[in-house]
Formats: structure tokens, sequence, C-alpha cells
């Protein structure tokens, strides 16, 4: 069993709610955000072409630290020995 189910019931239910007003939270606190980047003159469809590009650069650069890992076997050394042969900085 989970440990959620070895709760007792209306413990449970303080988590749930607990929870679901976290997420209200959230929602609303993103809601502000999105009105205040539109307010700046940005648009719903720029927006969503950004989130669009970083997903992108992100599964680009989790294929690169894989590569970069797979290397380093081979080789017998870190991912951090690797940096500097390829001018890259730990930030990167």
């Amino acid at each position: 069993p989970s440990p959620r189910s070895c709760q007792p019931h209306g413990a449970n239910e303080e988590a749930l709610r607990y929870e679901i007003e976290e997420l209200k939270q959230k929602d609303l606190s993103l809601d502000q955000e999105i009105a205040q980047l539109l307010s700046e003159g940005y648009s719903l469809e720029e927006l969503e072409k950004h989130i669009s590009l970083l997903h992108e650069y992100n599964d680009i650069k989790d294929a690169g630290q894989m590569l970069l890992g797979k290397l380093a076997v081979i080789r017998g050394v870190t991912t951090k020995q690797l940096y500097p042969e390829y001018d890259l900085e730990l930030s990167d």
C-alpha cells in the first residue's frame, strides 16, 4: 500500500485540499505573469514560440550532455575534464 493509504482519511483529505490550494495559487501566479508579459507587448504566439524553442534547446543540451558523458566513460575521465577541450563553460 502507498504511504497515503496508511494515513487517516481526514489527513488525506487535508493534504489534497492543501495541494489544490497550492495549484490554484500557482495558476493565479502564472495568469498574472502572462498578463504582465502581454502588457509589455508580447503576444501569446510569441510566448508559445519562445517556450517551444526553450524545450528544443533543452532537448539538444540533454543530448549533448549524454554524448559528453559517454565520451568521458570511454576516455576514463570526468565530463568536467572534457569541457575545456570543447571550449565549454561549466555553466553550459
